[in-house]
């Protein structure tokens, strides 16, 4: 974070956020054989909005009581995406509650809206590393 643009620092937010969700889906695709596995997902929306407000919130200044103590600010832990089960529309005898067509399309849509954000950030440092060469 801290690019120093908005929409950058919005874009590298959900980049990370579909990467996250990316492997989430990959998981569930990779266990569709396991019996009694749980299929998860995020909502991505509600894990963006927590995202952008953990960013918002100031660092908490440590306090010194003595010459010998070094300052500092903690950053905190940003808040954990909670996980959210799917629930199929048919149940397994196993209890695997994979469904292999609705996580391909969800790993399909997703892949799409991490391209895009890839090519949003890199597109911001390339306009960067052309600026700074146009100095010279």
């Amino acid at each position: 974070m801290g690019s120093g643009h908005p929409s950058h620092d919005f874009q590298q937010l959900a980049l990370g956020l579909r990467a996250y969700r990316q492997q989430i889906i990959a998981s569930n695709i990779a266990n569709a054989d396991t019996p009694g596995y749980k299929a998860v997902d995020i909502d991505f929306q509600d894990a963006l909005r927590n995202a952008q407000a953990a960013t918002n919130v100031p660092p908490v200044s440590l306090t010194t009581t003595s010459a010998g103590h070094l300052p500092g600010q903690s950053t905190g832990t940003p808040p954990p995406i909670p996980l959210k089960y799917h629930v199929p529309s048919q149940g397994s005898v196993d209890g695997n509650t994979v469904e292999m067509d609705v996580e391909r399309a969800k790993f399909a849509e997703n892949t799409l809206m991490l391209k895009f954000s890839m090519d949003r950030v890199s597109g911001h440092f390339k306009h960067e590393i052309e600026m700074l060469q146009s100095l010279k």
